[in-house]
């Protein structure tokens, strides 16, 4: 028995509708745009965890160590957060109180939009009393 000229898996017998899976379509292509920018995913990783390294920031809002660097430099140059050394590792601190830079929110702080994407009681699940024992 030969090969197929189309190769080992293709030929008469193969492909769709001859017992195989159907094709998985391929993924939709991510937006070019996102509502909030680098800066304000960074801010919020450190809301949510003042003590995460930089690599595990990175890795939260996709973008490289140095970049989030670059971020965390600007953010603090801003007055939005500050470096607390802690022995080796460095903690940060957000100042909640800091206005918008673009004039339409300026008039609003910061920890408004903390506040609005930090997981909220509801959405945490109370933990259950432990049963009483007989």
């Amino acid at each position: 028995m030969t090969a197929s000229p189309q190769g080992p898996d293709k030929g008469p017998d193969k492909g769709p509708g001859k017992g195989t899976d159907p094709p998985v379509p391929p993924a939709p292509p991510r937006p070019t745009w996102t509502f909030l920018t680098n800066h304000g995913h960074v801010l919020l990783s450190v809301a949510a965890d003042p003590q995460a390294r930089i690599t595990d920031i990175a890795a939260r809002v996709g973008i490289t160590p140095r970049s989030t660097l670059q971020i965390l430099k600007d953010l603090e140059e801003g007055g939005y957060l500050h470096r607390i050394r802690d022995g080796r590792r460095t903690r940060y601190a957000i100042e909640p109180h800091q206005h918008f830079r673009h004039p339409t929110t300026a008039t609003r702080e910061v920890d408004e939009m903390i506040g609005l994407f930090a997981p909220s009681a509801e959405a945490v699940p109370p933990k259950e009393a432990p049963s009483p024992r007989k």
